[in-house]
């Protein structure tokens, strides 16, 4: 008989090395303090595959990791300013990206369509908390702010939910099958 608590810890630890493998790959643009990331895409991944609680924890001990000087967030950065400056508000918002999707995936499983909206109400979340907390730090209007931090973003997004979605199902199944998410 297996293990459970050892495989909850293993699948949590797996995930949070995929979240931080994923998180610091970006791209710089030049007229928003925002790179674009993949720490979003590896986020609702983590839910897909783990369920809200255990996809939620990944999410807190990557930021967890991140703060304590790990170069684990965009650009390879890490500590504690970064979870204080411009783009703070979308690290944490991160939690409510996988507390919301999460939700959905656990509410109703297997059904594609909620997790897509459970994924895109958690990035709307995100972009809000994103939004405002950049606005503060860089003296911008709300206005400002959306088009640096959000606007130029949500084709990507889109993209990577879609991807989180056409790759999360299918190894979900797999995983569920090996009795892995037990």
């Amino acid at each position: 008989m297996r293990n459970t608590k050892t495989a909850n810890l293993t699948i949590i630890g797996l995930m949070t090395a995929v979240l931080c493998i994923l998180g610091p790959l970006s791209i710089v643009i030049p007229f928003s303090p925002v790179p674009i990331s993949l720490t979003n895409f590896a986020v609702c991944l983590s839910v897909l595959l783990l369920g809200m609680k255990r996809g939620t924890l990944v999410t807190l001990v990557y930021l967890f990791i991140g703060f304590v000087g790990v170069p684990v967030f965009s650009a390879f950065t890490g500590g504690p300013g970064k979870l204080i400056g411009p783009t703070g508000g979308y690290l944490i918002g991160f939690v409510f990206l996988a507390l919301i999707a999460g939700y959905a995936v656990d509410r109703f499983p297997g059904k594609i369509g909620w997790t897509i909206l459970g994924m895109a109400v958690g990035t709307i979340v995100l972009y809000g908390l994103g939004t405002s907390w950049l606005a503060y730090t860089a003296g911008l209007t709300f206005s400002q702010a959306l088009l640096a931090g959000v606007i130029p973003f949500i084709p990507g997004d889109i993209i990577k939910i879609a991807l989180a979605v056409m790759i999360g199902f299918p190894v979900r199944k797999r995983l569920n099958q090996a009795g892995i998410l037990q």
